[in-house]
Parts: C-alpha cells; structure tokens; sequence
C-alpha cells in the first residue's frame, strides 16, 4: 500500500513508531532499527507492508520503497511541506480512519507543489479542509463580539473571522476573504498576505 508519512516517532533504542496516512486509515507502525533499512522520514511518500504477525502487538513497518516528487530536493519546499503535515498529523492524532479526504488532499497538493509558492498551496489545501469538515466561516459577523464586520477582517485560528481590533491578527480586505472562501484560491492575494494566513495556518488546524 502507499501513504505520507506524518510522523516518525522515537520508540526504545532506535527502532521508531511511524504514522503514515494511507487513502484508507491511518497506520501507526513498529520500524526496527537496521542498517540495510531505508531511512523513513517525514513528509515522504512510500509504498509499504504493513507486517501483522500477533495480534497483541504494534504492527511492523516492511519492504519500504521511497516514491519521489521533483520539489523533494528543493529544502525551502520540503521543509514546508514537512509543517504541513505535521500540523496534520497533530489535527488527526486521534483519528484511525479519517476517510479518503485527506490522502487525496496531499496527493492534489504533491502534483503541484513545484508550480507555485508552497504557502499558496498549503493555505488552499488548508480552506479545503476547512470546507471539507463544516469549519469554513463566512467573513459576515465576528465570532468573538459577534458584531457585523466591515471592510477589513482578521482570521484568528482556524481561519475564524473576526475584527482585527478583536483579534491580533494583520487585516485583510473582506473581499479578497470572501473570495478566498467562495474560490479556494490565493490568486487574487499578495504575496504578504498569504504570508499572513500561513503564520496563522501555523497556529493550528
């Protein structure tokens, strides 16, 4: 089976638990320690088996085979797609079987993420997501005061509306906050605001 490795984490000695995030569940996975083993990262894709010899016992990592992208050896590129995941390994730590949603999300974000700034993508996959679970809010009313918003609108976590005296957070013009919600794309945004909205992407999903 293939997958995106969230996360690799420490286990005893240097044999390490892998999460990795296929279309259908998320595998959580014993990787013994072996010098003729491939190294296992995070933010990779791979093909592997997933070893169930006892029932009692965490699965085993086998035969891991490395499926490459041509922004891999781009670090500005990895090391951001690396956060994303990241934040998503963190958003579905409790979860096992999140549906197929996200695995097609980072299979869309992968093709691309050579084409154009990475912190577009990564804002765009993150409004999908949003939509995807009923989390995407109109730019309409403040969530924190509830009163109505005006021209200039502040995205708390989760890119909650609110005035930008409510929150501390850079203005944003509605509209190009309402068409970033209706479009799921930054196109139409400067380059600094989509900063912006990366360093609240940062805070969370």
């Amino acid at each position: 089976m293939q997958g995106f490795i969230l996360h690799v984490g420490k286990a005893r000695n240097e044999d390490t638990i892998v999460t990795i995030l296929t279309r259908n569940r998320i595998e959580r996975l014993y990787r013994f320690y072996g010098a003729r083993h491939p190294i296992v990262t995070a933010g990779f894709k791979i093909d592997f088996e997933a070893q169930r010899d006892h029932p009692h016992f965490m699965p085993r990592l086998r035969h891991v085979v490395h499926l490459g992208y041509p922004w891999l050896k781009e670090p500005e590129r990895l090391r951001i797609w690396r956060y994303l995941l990241a934040l998503l390994h963190e958003h579905l730590r409790d979860v096992e079987e999140p549906g197929p949603f996200y695995y097609d999300l980072l299979e869309r974000c992968a093709a691309i993420w050579h084409l154009q700034n990475p912190k577009r993508s990564a804002v765009e996959a993150y409004v999908a997501l949003l939509a995807h679970e009923g989390r995407l809010h109109p730019p309409s009313d403040c969530f924190l005061c509830g009163g109505a918003l005006e021209e200039s609108v502040g995205l708390a976590r989760a890119f909650l509306p609110a005035h930008p005296r409510c929150v501390v957070a850079r203005a944003l013009p509605r509209e190009a906050v309402e068409t970033l919600f209706e479009t799921g794309k930054t196109i139409h945004l400067e380059d600094e605001a989509v900063e912006t909205l990366w360093l609240t992407l940062l805070e969370g999903m």
